[in-house]
């Protein structure tokens, strides 16, 4: 099951150094929910290697303020509580997520 991500949470699950992805999205955004069973799918397949979640931008407001996010869906990837170069905008299929959750893995 995909992590949700708050503003009370997010900076600290990033912090703990461990690989995040987080997905912004919004309940009236069509590719956002198409890509939350992408997201959920790749949660559980990579469970213990990687805290993937989603963030809700209608209830939450500030690390979506703070990432400067213009449009979404947007995923960005976290490693050493630092962003990475690393970041994905629109729908995706499952092959670009995993593809991009190994490359952050591997960075």
């Amino acid at each position: 099951m995909a992590t949700v991500f708050t503003d009370e949470n997010v900076k600290e699950i990033i912090a703990s150094g461990q690989p995040v992805v987080v997905d912004f999205w919004a309940t009236w955004c069509g590719p956002c929910m198409a890509m939350a069973p992408v997201i959920d799918q790749v949660a559980q397949e990579y469970e213990g290697r990687a805290v993937i979640g989603k963030y809700n931008i209608e209830e939450q407001s500030t690390f979506c303020d703070e990432n400067r996010v213009m449009s979404i869906p947007l995923i960005l990837f976290f490693k050493n509580g630092q962003k990475t170069s690393i970041r994905l905008t629109g729908k995706q299929s499952i092959e670009t997520m995993r593809q991009k959750i190994d490359e952050l893995l591997a960075l």
